[in-house]
């Protein structure tokens, strides 16, 4: 087989790792947001379009009702008398009832359409967002605080939440109401137009200084907010050992480090938000009575006015409806201008939130490119492998080769090989060098060292949670870079030394193991691990509710159902980090007893600093700074007098 290239390792930094952007918001984010929503969405979207634009035309409307009122009705009426206007002055009242009443229903179906988008919309994408984190590397969950990554699913969604459900539409709503603004004061004046463009233009500097800046406060705030809630998360996981070391004081010191950026940043972003506001509205103010002098001028002096109506109706004086209703215009063109620049830290925040979404979802997935299937086979009358879909308790490695188009089936052993294996998280530091090692079937190799010695490093590049570096790893002769990652690790059972139980019923953890197993399979799991004893005193026995990782039962009784989970799974090939560290010296003898009967047949893996738990193994490997620097049986390393025996005499003594 060729030997397995040298192969990169990505940097590791450390507890908070690779962190997610901050203070920056990732290139088209927005444009990627649209594309979803036209994607889920489509007629959804275009419905809320009509109805801004007829909403935007509608309001537009109030004006031009007032133009007519005034010119057209009252005018007249105050010269002929009401009779004289009263059919106009009915069918201009049946219009703009009719108008408004599109006004209403464009608004209802527009609310109405983007509750169902915007829930849809985080539904989606917290459904995208977990689907790609059930596919990321362990790297990716070492390197990045969990904490962190919930206010992904938290923090970040509601912010895309508010872009989609208020920002975006009111952003579209107040741009379609400038646009028609604007040509109902060009359609009217000219030169007031002029007025407004020009103030217009200082409320866009006003905007870009202090809008800018409570944008990027706003950004860093989600930033601020997501390494708080990580922390946060860091002192709940650990209060435990808070408690013991009573390091209270300095946990809230540093928590004051974190309350005390986040409440910076967000005290920026809200003066800069806050104020915005009011600065508008006095331009705004300003405009109308600057508007009101120059139109009462004009009307006064009857001096020619020029708009777009001038091409149908000619030049000519401004009339007082025209002042009225550009007034009106005017005042509903600056509230718009107000009303998109009160959005833009929301916006900002929103893009900050779903910047950080997509930066999950674009996750390098964990790569995978085994080819060799782990099937279920029963032996045909000449003794020969065949694959069934039948569960036989006999495995077979599938290999098809391309080359020569025909498929193989090698009988799943435990057959295991290191060769040569060199490994490193970071590259500037060796963690495992020139490993070697064998494990024959139904043999117990266990692993011993100092802390950071590599020993569950080693178990790691079993399961192929990381790569290795340079050398070989064979699984009954097949590199195990060619196997399927889920079909190899279906292929091994782990008890790992922290238990991780999930809420559900006794049962129903046992069962994660192997969710076809049935309850009898389960319970003679337990048994075997010894946990069916004290299983059966709980209140409900196997349909006692577990909570919060199993808090209502003792450390030894979780690793118990840990080790019944790894029984039910029934795997050839099983990995003990630690198995019995948690559990007391009674309970221990009970558990070896089990664990026994587990491992016969089995090809085993242990790590173990309780020196007494592997005496019993065919090899022990000593391992010192990522190098075995001896191994043997427990007999051959006590006689060779070596590390092992400093290690195992010592810990008598210690005893």
């Amino acid at each position: 087989m060729a030997e397995m290239k040298k192969k990169p390792i990505p940097p590791m930094h450390g507890k908070r790792g690779m962190p997610m952007p901050k203070g920056s918001i990732k290139k088209g984010t927005l444009p990627r947001l649209l594309k979803l929503l036209m994607k889920y969405y489509k007629w959804q979207m275009i419905l809320v379009l009509v109805c801004i634009f007829l909403n935007a035309v509608g309001s537009a409307m109030s004006s031009v009702f007032v133009k007519t009122l005034t010119d057209s009705i009252i005018k007249p009426g105050i010269e002929n008398g009401l009779n004289a206007v009263m059919g106009e002055l009915i069918g201009l009242i049946v219009t703009m009832a009719c108008v408004y009443l599109v006004v209403i229903l464009s608004s209802f179906l527009w609310n109405r359409a983007m509750a169902t988008v915007t829930q849809g919309m985080l539904y989606h994408l917290r459904m995208d967002m977990f689907s790609r984190m059930q596919t990321l590397p362990i790297q990716y969950f070492d390197t990045h605080a969990h904490g962190e990554i919930m206010s992904t699913y938290t923090n970040d969604t509601d912010a895309t939440r508010q872009l989609i459900g208020q920002s975006l539409p009111t952003i579209l709503s107040s741009s379609l109401s400038i646009i028609v603004a604007t040509v109902v004061m060009l359609w009217y004046s000219v030169w007031l137009a002029l007025v407004v463009f020009v103030c217009t233009f200082a409320m866009t500097l006003v905007i870009k200084v202090i809008g800018g800046n409570s944008a990027k406060y706003m950004v860093a705030q989600q930033t601020s907010l997501a390494e708080e809630e990580g922390f946060v998360e860091e002192m709940i996981k650990g209060q435990k050992v808070v408690k013991v070391f009573t390091h209270e004081e300095q946990a809230k010191a540093d928590f004051d480090k974190y309350n005390e950026k986040l409440l910076r940043d967000s005290e920026r972003a809200h003066v800069y938000g806050n104020i915005l506001g009011p600065i508008l509205g006095n331009i705004g103010n300003f405009t109308y009575v600057i508007l009101s002098i120059i139109g009462g001028i004009f009307l006064m002096t009857g001096a020619a006015n020029v708009g777009l109506c001038s091409i149908v109706e000619g030049i000519g004086p401004l009339s007082i409806g025209a002042i009225i209703a550009f007034l009106g215009m005017s005042r509903n063109f600056t509230m718009m201008i107000s009303q998109m620049s009160q959005q833009i830290s929301m916006i900002a925040m929103g893009l900050a939130g779903a910047s950080r979404v997509f930066t999950l979802m674009d996750q390098e997935p964990e790569v995978d490119e085994g080819y060799v299937t782990l099937v279920n086979a029963k032996k045909d009358e000449n003794g020969e492998l065949v694959e069934t879909t039948e569960r036989t308790g006999l495995w077979a490695w599938k290999h098809f080769h391309k080359a020569e188009g025909t498929t193989t089936y090698t009988q799943l052993k435990g057959d295991i090989v290191m060769d040569m294996v060199d490994f490193c998280y970071v590259p500037e530091k060796q963690v495992l060098t020139d490993v070697t090692l064998f494990a024959k079937p139904g043999q117990k190799i266990a692993f011993v060292g100092a802390t950071g010695a590599g020993k569950t490093t080693i178990t790691n590049l079993i399961n192929r949670f990381y790569d290795i570096a340079d050398g070989k790893i064979r699984y009954d002769g097949i590199n195990i870079n060619k196997i399927k990652k889920a079909d190899l690790r279906r292929s091994l059972g782990i008890v790992l030394q922290d238990t991780n139980l999930f809420t559900g019923t006794v049962m129903e953890n046992i069962r994660y193991g192997r969710l076809d197993a049935t309850d009898e399979e389960c319970i003679e799991a337990a048994k075997l691990a010894n946990a069916d004893d004290f299983i059966n005193r709980l209140p409900d026995g196997y349909d006692t509710l577990l909570t919060n990782n199993g808090a209502n039962l003792s450390q030894g009784q979780r690793q118990l159902l840990s080790i019944a989970r790894a029984a039910v799974a029934d795997a050839p090939a099983m990995i003990l980090d630690e198995a019995t560290s948690s559990i007391d010296t009674h309970t221990e003898a009970l558990v070896n007893d089990g664990m026994d009967k587990l491992m016969h047949g089995r090809t085993v893996f242990v790590i173990a600093h309780r020196l007494s738990t592997v005496r019993n193994s065919d090899a022990i490997m000593v391992l010192d700074h990522g190098r075995i620097i001896e191994r043997g049986t427990h007999e051959q390393l006590l006689a060779q007098k070596g590390v092992y025996y400093q290690l195992y005499t010592g810990a008598f003594e210690l005893e």
